[in-house]
């Protein structure tokens, strides 16, 4: 069955957030190329999965079983995925870029030999596959044309907004058992350790962060104190994590977490490019800082050009004094 196939990103048959963005990119292609769209769901089923298809108009699912998928695995999902070209004839392939995203797709490419586009922004098919993606970080698009029929893309996270169909669909679904080698499982998780409960860094609304201006360690206390204020999460930039005042966790940039949050409040941050990278999907951007030629101040939508240590304080009596907690 041809079509824009679209892998759902789940943990546990529980489906990831960032697979909505997939969703509606694949939608959006699927109406470019004249196919329909298909949801991929590889292993454990939840009624999360058809849940999600429905309400982003995606009328037909796929969930690819096997007794030896058993938990995440980027080797054995990605020969899950590259049988689907043998199985249903796809036109195109497509996940979201987060980490597994992408590990999953050169899995599968790899074991196909068929081409693999990574952190895509716009994709067009004409006489040949017409792409813009993200290089160096996100600082750079770069124009490339593919050729061939088919081929394997990955959106870059963020840079789909997720819009729900609508009108929900009725959702038609398909077991298919895929024959994968047992040797596969050797990356298979085998178990997992909770860091944070809740909202992450990544998937936050409200995300304040702190750079070198913030001092030290303890000079994040503030910070924390707004946070929890605004029910957000507290990052950092590498400085900070440079110099041991918070963990490597909690960096916000290109070697650390990318985010998305409604705002984001960067407080004593120069906004050196790779946390710039980290930082740019965001809402909102509200900087406090003492200069006001610092990279974050002149990219940012808002700024405060003061002494954080003055500011965040000020904010926290506000919020308080509103809320009539003081």
């Amino acid at each position: 069955m041809p079509g824009v196939y679209v892998l759902a990103e789940h943990d546990r048959g529980v489906t990831d957030p960032a697979t909505h963005e997939a969703f509606t990119a694949a939608s959006a292609l699927a109406a470019n190329l004249g196919e329909s769209v298909v949801a991929v769901c590889v292993g454990s089923f939840d009624s999360d999965f058809e849940i999600a298809c429905s309400q982003y108009g995606i009328s037909e699912g796929i969930i690819l079983t096997s007794p030896l998928i058993t938990d995440y695995g980027p080797e054995i999902w990605g020969q899950a995925v590259a049988d689907l070209l043998k199985l249903c004839d796809p036109r195109v392939i497509v996940a979201v870029g987060t980490d597994k995203g992408n590990e999953v797709l050169a899995q599968a490419s790899a074991r196909s030999d068929m081409p693999f586009v990574a952190n895509c922004v716009e994709v067009e098919h004409k006489a040949d596959w017409a792409i813009t993606r993200t290089q160096w970080g996100g600082s750079l698009l770069e124009d490339v044309t593919v050729s061939g029929d088919f081929l394997f893309l990955s959106y870059a996270h963020h840079a789909v907004e997720p819009v729900p169909s609508a009108t929900p669909s009725e959702v038609t679904l398909q077991l298919l058992e895929v024959e994968v080698d047992s040797a596969l499982t050797r990356t298979l998780v085998q178990e997992r350790t909770t860091l944070t409960e809740g909202a992450t860094l990544s998937t936050a609304s409200v995300v304040i962060s702190g750079g070198r201006g913030v001092g030290s360690a303890d000079a994040f206390a503030p910070l924390e104190e707004l946070a929890e204020l605004l029910s957000g999460k507290v990052g950092c930039s590498r400085a900070v994590t440079n110099n041991g005042w918070r963990s490597h966790a909690d960096q916000v940039g290109q070697t650390g977490t990318r985010i998305a949050p409604e705002i984001y409040i960067a407080c004593g941050i120069s906004g050196a490019i790779q946390h710039w990278v980290g930082a740019m999907a965001s809402k909102n951007i509200l900087a406090i800082n003492t200069d006001p030629e610092a990279n974050m101040v002149t990219k940012a939508g808002y700024a405060v050009i003061a002494d954080l240590h003055e500011v965040v304080p000020a904010v926290i009596d506000e919020i308080k004094r509103r809320r009539g907690t003081t």
